[in-house]
């Protein structure tokens, strides 16, 4: 069972930066995949960033050119330094990943850090 452990998240003004992180414990092998997902008050869940176990990363166009996710693999460790912060990216972002196996596709999710861009 793979356990996730988010931080990083505050209130923050417009323009600002903040890096979250996440910790991915309880795996014995590399994850194929991690991402963050945020949630608006209101609104469903959506996808902020993803990273594959070989490097491949995505974005979603409200972020692209703002925020950069990384990875480390050795670690089981994800990062999304988010720069140039607007007030619509204020949400609860949450860690997620990805293992599969010999039985299939196993998903994971953190229990979230909140995320407030105000002035």
């Amino acid at each position: 069972q793979v356990q996730l452990v988010e931080s990083g998240g505050g209130l923050v003004q417009p323009g600002g930066s903040l890096r979250l992180s996440c910790a991915a414990s309880g795996s014995k092998f590399t994850l194929n995949a991690m991402a963050w997902y945020r949630q608006a008050p209101g609104k469903q869940r959506e996808s902020v960033a993803r990273i594959t176990r070989s490097g491949t990363t995505n974005y979603a166009d409200s972020v692209k050119g703002r925020f950069t996710i990384s990875g480390d693999n050795g670690n089981n460790m994800v990062y999304l330094q988010m720069n140039s912060l607007k007030p619509e990216d204020t949400a609860d972002y949450y860690c997620y990943a990805l293992q599969v196996d010999r039985r299939g596709p196993h998903e994971y999710w953190g229990q979230g850090t909140q995320v407030t861009v105000s002035s």
